[in-house]
C-alpha cells in the first residue's frame, strides 16, 4: 500500500489549500480514507474521512471550513481547506486501515501566515 500526498505549501490566512492523495495497492473504491494533521509539539489527530459509501467526518475545529472527498476513477482522496487559519498549520498526511494494518502517506506541510 502505498499513499501519496501533495498540495501543501505556504498560504496566508483566509486563503485556500487543496491536498491530493494518490493511492495505489489497494481496492481504493472499498476503502476508509482520511486525513490527519500534526502540528509541532503537538500529537495526530484527525482531520476528516470519507467511507467507500462516501459519508463523512469532520473534526469539529475544521467544520464547515474543510471539505473531504474522493474521486475512485483515479483512486485519490482530497481535502478542500478554505477559510484557512494560522492554526491549521501542519503537516498533513493521508491515512487508510485494512486487516493488514495502518498505512499513512509521506505528509505534506501546510503552513498557514497571520
Amino acid at each position: 500500500v502505498q499513499l501519496q500526498a501533495s498540495g501543501g505549501g505556504l498560504v496566508q490566512a483566509g486563503g485556500s489549500l487543496r491536498l491530493s492523495c494518490a493511492a495505489t495497492g489497494i481496492n481504493f473504491n472499498f476503502y476508509r480514507m482520511g486525513w490527519y494533521r500534526q502540528a509541532p509539539g503537538k500529537q495526530r489527530e484527525l482531520v476528516a474521512t470519507m467511507t467507500s459509501a462516501g459519508s463523512t467526518n469532520y473534526a469539529e475545529s475544521v467544520e464547515g471550513r474543510f471539505t473531504i472527498s474522493r474521486d475512485n476513477a483515479k483512486n485519490t482522496v482530497y481535502l478542500q481547506m478554505n477559510s484557512l487559519k494560522p492554526e491549521d498549520t501542519a503537516v498533513y498526511y493521508c491515512h487508510t486501515t485494512d486487516l493488514g494494518g495502518r498505512y499513512w502517506g509521506q505528509g505534506t506541510q501546510v503552513t498557514v501566515s497571520s
